[in-house]
């Protein structure tokens, strides 16, 4: 097993696979889940030669599970803190849910050369809740729900979200994977309740505008209208359109869960993404506008 351990002491479960001279693609997992929610991508991208790494977040999985420092800017130099420790320049790095805040948030502040391009999935940026500055955002009553339900059955609470809503299996037709289910349950419940209870406050109302409108390098967006967990018109589009270069690709049916549901669709969205933007004479000759797809 292989950890770093960060300034203030909290040690930072990470995997490290392919070539050390192969582009690395970084990824950055959901709420309340660890690294192991991104395998059939990083088994996907280490067939085509990059170098995968990803994290689980500190509080979650096989990282400490640390009384302070559950918030997104922590989250974001503990990234910071990775990717010095593995000297990784011109990486990708991909972000579902609550991780493409951390996404966003590293790579507004990382080092030159440090980031070639980002993705965000089902991303909760630019912020979730709902306040005077957005006014379609996700009442603050529900993320309290969220916490005092976790608080008081965290166990069967990590049941219901993936048997339902994340996976979209509460939809008619669906067809189930108990195995989805077992594995979201079993990623959840090795990390901290506390860490768990607090990083909502961190996906809900950290506020991402800033970040996105600092991003230079080339971004590409994933979101699908029928995401359950991270409302399509308060998120996707209004990232878009915060950023400076965005590829938006909107899908229609596609659950919040998308990773797993559809690897292959979505595997595919990437590599093509990074392939095109992985070209120079194209890049140098391109600029992506916001779209929908």
């Amino acid at each position: 097993m292989t950890h770093i351990t960060t300034q203030d002491g909290t040690s930072i479960f990470y995997k490290d696979w392919g070539p050390r001279d192969a582009q690395p693609i970084v990824f950055h997992h959901g709420w309340p889940l660890s690294a192991d929610d991104w395998d059939n991508q990083m088994m996907f991208f280490l067939g085509e030669g990059f170098r995968v790494i990803a994290h689980d977040r500190r509080g979650h999985g096989r990282s400490s599970q640390t009384s302070e420092g559950n918030d997104m800017d922590t989250y974001a130099s503990d990234v910071a803190e990775l990717v010095g420790a593995l000297n990784l320049r011109d990486a990708i790095h991909i972000g579902h849910s609550t991780g493409g805040g951390e996404v966003a948030r590293y790579v507004a502040r990382a080092e030159p050369g440090r980031v070639a391009m980002a993705v965000l999935i089902e991303a909760v940026t630019p912020v979730m809740v709902k306040k005077g500055s957005n006014p379609g955002g996700t009442p603050l009553e529900v993320f309290d729900g969220f916490r005092a339900t976790l608080a008081a059955n965290r166990s069967e609470f990590y049941l219901d979200i993936p048997s339902g809503p994340f996976y979209g299996f509460n939809r008619p037709e669906a067809k189930v994977s108990e195995g989805l289910i077992r594995n979201w349950w079993r990623q959840g419940m090795m990390g901290s309740v506390k860490a768990g209870y607090e990083c909502i406050k961190a996906f809900s109302e950290s506020d991402f505008t800033e970040d996105l409108k600092a991003i230079e390098v080339p971004v590409l967006v994933i979101h699908s209208e029928d995401d359950q967990i991270v409302p399509y018109a308060d998120a996707g589009p209004l990232t878009a359109k915060l950023l400076r270069n965005c590829t938006f690709k909107s899908y229609k049916d596609l659950p919040h869960g998308c990773c797993q549901t559809h690897p292959d669709l979505i595997n595919a969205e990437l590599l093509a993404f990074i392939r095109f933007q992985g070209s120079p004479e194209e890049q140098l000759t391109v600029t992506i506008e916001p779209t929908l797809a």
